[in-house]
């Protein structure tokens, strides 16, 4: 009875002494580890796998720009009130399409110095600060001004305007208060896509730039703008775009001079140019730039509200680019899926009752000959061989 006994219990222990065995080489192992780092090299390695399986992230956002805000004598007398001066009627018309885009960009070609400087018309104009405000509430988000009517009132206009930019915080590019002021790249963020604006003009109607103070205004030039360009593209930003004052007024192409600078701009890092000048509209052009980006320019986006009339000069308009931004492991890119214009005509009747309507509707009102679609296909058929 006690031989079975022993033999039992030796049965019974051999299991746990294999068991033990086990678990001790086990406890061995882990001790010859750091704490947690195998396990944990594991699952990062898991996670990894899975972030690299193709995962990618979507951002979009429309980026979009309106022409010339120049503001003659006609019209700004039909905005005088009793008290100061109201613009917002005019842009009454056009007000849902200017609230579409994420983020609209408008060129304040006419310097507001304000009332306090007098109000003034062509040749030197000042406008009032007024029209700044009617431009933020109908949805401009930003101004640029760097044009050839910047120091149309000397250094004292140009400051009058940049102080009623901070007084209603409407941000501002291309002409400045001081270089601090234009070493500040202005970068956006909409819609998780952030890009720079920039603004340069091909000169000030002659007025020189006050020796020292080269900074009130932003002059083309091709190797400080390629620098600013630089500089921006090494800040933490998807992609560049740029105001650009050039062309010859009237024309509706562009010259040969303006390709041969877009082309050198947009190759040296520009996303997208708005340019500005030419007072007509002037076409889109699509480019693949030297490193395989895409870049869209559009040479001149004609007056948006002006006295200018016929001959094109009342004609207008809002052009949208539609950014992506793909993310994925292997990086990001951005994309243009659709560059969208809607084209605009500024009415008025004697000088009177100013305002800025659909071109469309202002053909089936028999404001205007032209189509929608004519002017819609002058800006996207490109340039003529």
């Amino acid at each position: 009875m006690n031989k079975k006994r022993l033999i039992s219990s030796i049965v019974l222990c051999i299991p746990l002494l294999l068991l033990t065995g086990f678990l001790l080489n086990k406890q061995y192992s882990d001790w010859s580890t750091p704490a947690g780092e195998e396990e944990l090299t594991s699952l990062l390695h898991t996670t990894r796998e899975v972030q690299a399986s193709g995962k990618s992230i979507k951002a979009s956002a429309s980026i979009a720009a309106i022409g010339d805000i120049l503001i003659h004598d006609t019209v700004y007398n039909d905005a005088k009130k009793q008290s100061g001066y109201d613009f917002t009627p005019m842009f009454s018309p056009i007000k849902d399409m200017l609230s579409s885009p994420d983020f609209l960009i408008a060129n304040q070609e006419s310097t507001p110095g304000g009332v306090e400087l007098g109000v003034s018309s062509y040749p030197l104009f000042n406008s009032p600060q007024e029209v700044v405000k009617a431009l933020q509430e109908v949805g401009v988000d930003a101004v640029t001004t760097a044009n050839n009517h910047s120091l149309d009132q000397g250094e004292k206009g140009l400051l009058s305007a940049i102080d009623y930019y901070g007084e209603i915080s409407m941000p501002y590019v291309g002409a400045f208060k001081s270089r601090e002021d234009q070493s500040r790249i202005r970068t956006f963020n909409v819609n998780g896509i952030k890009f720079a604006l920039l603004s340069y003009t091909y000169g000030t109607n002659g007025i020189p730039v006050p020796k020292g103070k080269e900074y009130l205004v932003n002059l083309i030039d091709e190797q400080k703008m390629i620098k600013e360009i630089q500089k921006a593209k090494s800040m933490d930003i998807d992609l560049v775009v740029m105001s650009l004052h050039w062309g010859n007024e009237y024309q509706r192409f562009p010259t040969e001079e303006q390709q041969r600078l877009a082309k050198v701009l947009t190759n040296n890092g520009v996303d997208i140019i708005f340019g500005h000048h030419p007072h007509v509209l002037q076409p889109i052009q699509t480019y693949k730039t030297d490193d395989g980006r895409e870049a869209v320019v559009i040479y001149s986006l004609g007056n948006f509200l002006s006295g200018q009339k016929d001959d094109f000069k009342d004609i207008g308009g809002m052009v949208t680019v539609q950014v992506e931004k793909k993310m994925n492991p292997a990086g990001s890119q951005i994309t243009f899926p659709s560059v969208q214009f809607k084209p605009t005509f500024v009415s008025e009747n004697h000088y009177k009752n100013y305002r800025i309507y659909p071109l469309g509707f202002a053909k089936e009102n028999g404001m205007i000959a032209y189509t929608e679609e004519e002017m819609v296909s002058h800006m996207v058929d490109g340039i003529p061989d």
